[in-house]
C-alpha cells in the first residue's frame, strides 16, 4: 500500500512513525512533512489546505491511501477532493469537518443527537456575550467558533478577560463550565461502524499545575488508571454513535476520526468539543500502544469496511508524551533556535525544520516532543523525562507535571 500522509506536526511525525513499521505499507510520502518525517518518508512540497494541489500530488505518488492529519485541510474540503480523484481517504468531508471547525454547529448537533454536554449560548455581540457569561457565570467559558489550532478557548475567573477574548474572535460559544478530569477518545469510523481507541489525557496549560494560557497541549498519557473500563463502552454508545447517526441523518456523513474531549463530571461524562482529526499530542502516546498495523485500519475506516477488520490489539503497559516547546510559546514563538539531540528513538517531531549545513532547528511554536512506553506509568513517565533531559533547545520551555499526579491514583486526579 502505498500512503501519503499529509502535515507537518507531531502528529503526522507520529503517524509516519507507525506506518513506517506496518508491513503492509510498500511507500511512505509526508507532505509537507518536518525534519522528523524526513527520517521515514519521502518528503513533498504542498499547500495542505489546497485541494487541487493535495489531489494532484497524490496522483503523482500513485497513493493508494491519504492520510489527512490537521484540521485546516479537512475544513477545506480537501478530503473531498482526494476521494474525487478516485483515491481513498481517511478524513471526513467539508461538510462534515464543521464538527470541529464550528463551535456552534457541534453543539446543534449534539442536541439533536442528544449528548451530554454543557449548556452554551452563540453570541456575535458584545451584548450577548455579556448575558450569556452572566447566566452561566465563574469560571468563564468563552470560544472561538471557527479553528484556532487549540487556542481558541479561554477559561478564566476574569469577566474582562472573558470579554477581550470573545471581542477579539467576533462570532464565539459561551457556556458553562465543566468541572472534572479530561478525557480524549478517539474513535475510528467509517461512517456507520464506530471503533474507539486507547482513552489519554492532555495538559492544555503552559504551566506545571494547570497554570497560564491554553496552548495546543504540552503532554499527554494512556491509558487513564483511574477511568472505569466500562466507561469507553459507555461513551461510544451515548455520544460518538449518536452523533455519527445523527451526520448521517443530516446527509453529511462523517467518516475518518471523530475526537470526543470529555469532562468526567459528577454526573457523568460531558462533551467538551468535538475534532474531527487524531489530537496532538494524544496521538503519541495512542499509537505507541497500539500493536494493530495501522495503514490496514485507517483503510478500513476510509473505504467502508471497518465493521470487518479484526479486534484492535494493544501493547501492555502506558505511554507518556512530553512537549518541549519555543520561548514565547503561547504567544508568538521564537524560532530558528538550534535542537541537539533531537535525532533520537522517541522524540516526535513538531515545529522543525533542517537547514541547508544539516542542522536541526525550531519552525514553530511546540517543537517536539519526548515520549516512552514501559510497564507502569511511572516508568513512562520516567523515560520521558530522561530522553527530554537529553535534548537541548535554546530557551526551551516543558511541564514537569505531565501524568504526574496520576501516578498510582485510583481516581481522577490528573
Amino acid at each position: 500500500m502505498r500512503v501519503l500522509v499529509l502535515g507537518n506536526g507531531a502528529r503526522e511525525h507520529a503517524l509516519c512513525l507507525a506506518l513506517a513499521h506496518d508491513p503492509s505499507v510498500t511507500a511512505l510520502v509526508c507532505a509537507p512533512g518536518n525534519a522528523g518525517t524526513a527520517a521515514v518518508a519521502e518528503q513533498r512540497g504542498v499547500d495542505a489546505t489546497d485541494p487541487a494541489a493535495v489531489a494532484a500530488l497524490a496522483q503523482d505518488v500513485d497513493a493508494d491511501l491519504v492520510v489527512v492529519g490537521p484540521e485546516a485541510p479537512l475544513v477545506a474540503g480537501v478530503a473531498d477532493a482526494v476521494r474525487a480523484a478516485g483515491i481513498a481517504c481517511f478524513g471526513p468531508s467539508q461538510a462534515a469537518a464543521r464538527l470541529e471547525g464550528s463551535k456552534a454547529f457541534a453543539k446543534d448537533v449534539m442536541a439533536a443527537a442528544g449528548v451530554p454536554t454543557a449548556r452554551a449560548r452563540m453570541c456575535v455581540t458584545a451584548e450577548q456575550v455579556a448575558e450569556a457569561l452572566d447566566e452561566f457565570g465563574a469560571p468563564y467559558v468563552v470560544k472561538d467558533d471557527g479553528l484556532a489550532a487549540g487556542k481558541g478557548v479561554v477559561v478564566t475567573d476574569d469577566r474582562e478577560a472573558a470579554l477581550a477574548h470573545a471581542s477579539a474572535c467576533g462570532s464565539v460559544v459561551v457556556e458553562e463550565y465543566l468541572d472534572g478530569p479530561e478525557v480524549s477518545l478517539f474513535c475510528l469510523t467509517d461512517g456507520t461502524a464506530v471503533v474507539p481507541l486507547v482513552p489519554a489525557q492532555d495538559f492544555k496549560r503552559i504551566g506545571d499545575g494547570d497554570t497560564g494560557p491554553n496552548t495546543g497541549g504540552m503532554g499527554a498519557y494512556a491509558p487513564l488508571p483511574w477511568l472505569p473500563a466500562e466507561l469507553t463502552d459507555d461513551i461510544v454508545r451515548t455520544v460518538a454513535c449518536p452523533t455519527i447517526e445523527e451526520m448521517a441523518r443530516r446527509n453529511t456523513p462523517f467518516a475518518g476520526l471523530l475526537y470526543i474531549g470529555l469532562a468526567i463530571t459528577r454526573d457523568g461524562p460531558r462533551v467538551i468539543e468535538f475534532n474531527a482529526r487524531f489530537g496532538d499530542p494524544e496521538t503519541q502516546v495512542v499509537l505507541a500502544l497500539l500493536a494493530t498495523p495501522l495503514a490496514g485500519l485507517l483503510a478500513a475506516a476510509a473505504t467502508g469496511r471497518l465493521a470487518e477488520h479484526e479486534p484492535l490489539r494493544w501493547h501492555d503497559g502506558s505511554a507518556v508524551t512530553v512537549v518541549l516547546a519555543s520561548a514565547n510559546y503561547p504567544d508568538t514563538p521564537r524560532t530558528g533556535d538550534v535542537l541537539t539531540g533531537a535525532e533520537q528513538s522517541g522524540v516526535i517531531h513538531a515545529g522543525t525544520r533542517r537547514r541547508d549545513d544539516g542542522a536541526i532547528v525550531s519552525a514553530g511554536g511546540r517543537v517536539l516532543s519526548a515520549t516512552a512506553s514501559a510497564s507502569t506509568l511511572d516508568e513512562a513517565r520516567q523515560r520521558a523525562y530522561a530522553l527530554l533531559a537529553t535534548i537541548d533547545l535554546p530557551g526551551g520551555q516543558y511541564r514537569t507535571d505531565i501524568a504526574l499526579r496520576a501516578v498510582g491514583a485510583a481516581h481522577p486526579l490528573a
